[in-house]
C-alpha cells in the first residue's frame, strides 16, 4: 500500500496537472484499494475528460493524493528506521515495557507543566524508540542523566499508579529515583 502511494506521489509530481493517468492495470487495482481507505481520490468523469483533452488521448483512470495519503506518506518518513541504531557516546541500550513506556510518555507529555524537567533529548529518543515485536519491547539509547530522568518520571508514576514500572526499570538497570528530604528552618513551628 506504501509503495503504491509513492509511486503515486512521484508521478503525481511529474504531472502538470497534478493527476495520474496510467492505463495500466496494476496501478487501477492499486488505484481501486487505496481510493476505498480514501488515500487517494480518483477523477470523476467531467475531470477525466479535460485530462484527456490535456492529454490527448483517452484518460480511463486519474487518481491524486488524498488528503489522508498524504499525510500517511508524512508520517511514515517520520517513523524511525526499524534497523536498531548504534548507542552514541555515552548512551546505553535500554529495552522499555510497554506499560513503562505509556508512563515514560505520560511524564514526557507534562514536561511544561514540571519544575523538573525530563532530561534533555529524552523526548527525541522516545519519539525515536523502535518496538521490537519479538521480546515486546521499545529499544532507545539513553545516557545517564536521561536514565535518571526516567525513573524520576516513573517514581512519579509510582505515587499516583503503578509501581511495577518503577520496580522493572530498578531490576533491569539499577536506577532508581530516591527523593532527598527538604528542610525549612520554620519546621518546628508546625
Amino acid at each position: 500500500m506504501l509503495e503504491a502511494l509513492r509511486v503515486v506521489r512521484a508521478y503525481e509530481k511529474k504531472a502538470e496537472h497534478g493527476w495520474v493517468c496510467e492505463e495500466a492495470a496494476p496501478l487501477r487495482r492499486a488505484a481501486r484499494l487505496l481510493a476505498g481507505q480514501g488515500l487517494v481520490e480518483t477523477a470523476n468523469r467531467e475531470t477525466r475528460a479535460e485530462l484527456s483533452a490535456w492529454e490527448g488521448r483517452p484518460v480511463r483512470c486519474a487518481v491524486r493524493l488524498a488528503a489522508a495519503g498524504h499525510d500517511l506518506l508524512a508520517y511514515d518518513c517520520s517513523r524511525p528506521d526499524p534497523v536498531a541504531s548504534q548507542p552514541g557516546p555515552g548512551e546505553g541500550l535500554v529495552e522499555l515495557a510497554p506499560s513503562q513506556m505509556a508512563a515514560l510518555r505520560v511524564f514526557l507529555a507534562l514536561t511544561d507543566r514540571l519544575r523538573s524537567r525530563p532530561a534533555p533529548g529524552l523526548a527525541e529518543q522516545v519519539r525515536g524508540a523502535v518496538y521490537d515485536r519479538g521480546v515486546s519491547r521499545w529499544r532507545l539509547h539513553l545516557t545517564q542523566q536521561q536514565m535518571e530522568s526516567v525513573a524520576y518520571g516513573f517514581w512519579l508514576h509510582r505515587l499516583t499508579g503503578s509501581a511495577a514500572e518503577a520496580n522493572r526499570f530498578d531490576r533491569d538497570y539499577g536506577v532508581v529515583y530516591a527523593p532527598q528530604a527538604q528542610t525549612t528552618e520554620n519546621c518546628a513551628a508546625w
